[in-house]
């Protein structure tokens, strides 16, 4: 029993300084992440880090537009804590993101986490409101 609580600790510790390392590699000072390392950040092990990724591309905006392809395939995530920050990416790009429209619909229809959908109606609204169903559009007036 007690080896099995060294080896769970022991593993801990690892995915921990593993994570740390990644976190620094995403949050150091003087540096900006280039979009190309924040969408390899998008597929790491660590939820985290690809919360962290999706969350640096929001604040990027527009100029994250190379990204939309990523964080398409990012909204298949399986933690929610990482969808979320996905549907705000892709909000924030706005129209430049309108290739993940048709993704945001089955995520805003489909998800199981409310808030994740809601946050996918708004990223529609915000890159194409023609494209809002008319059902969300008659609960706005």
């Amino acid at each position: 029993m007690q080896m099995r609580m060294l080896a769970a600790l022991a593993l801990v510790t690892t995915l921990v300084t593993t994570n740390a390392a990644s976190q620094t590699k995403i949050y150091q000072a003087n540096t900006a992440p280039s979009i190309k390392s924040l969408i390899a950040d998008l597929k790491a092990i660590a939820p985290q880090t690809r919360n962290a990724a999706a969350y640096q591309l929001a604040h990027m905006g527009p100029k994250a537009a190379p990204a939309v392809p990523a964080l398409i395939e990012a909204l298949q995530d399986p933690a929610p804590s990482v969808r979320f920050p996905v549907t705000v990416a892709l909000r924030e790009i706005g129209p430049a993101a309108k290739a993940a429209v048709p993704a945001l619909k089955k995520v805003a229809e489909d998800d199981i986490n409310d808030e994740v959908a809601a946050s996918a109606k708004q990223a529609i609204q915000h890159i194409d409101p023609s494209a809002v169903p008319k059902d969300d559009k008659a609960d706005k007036d």
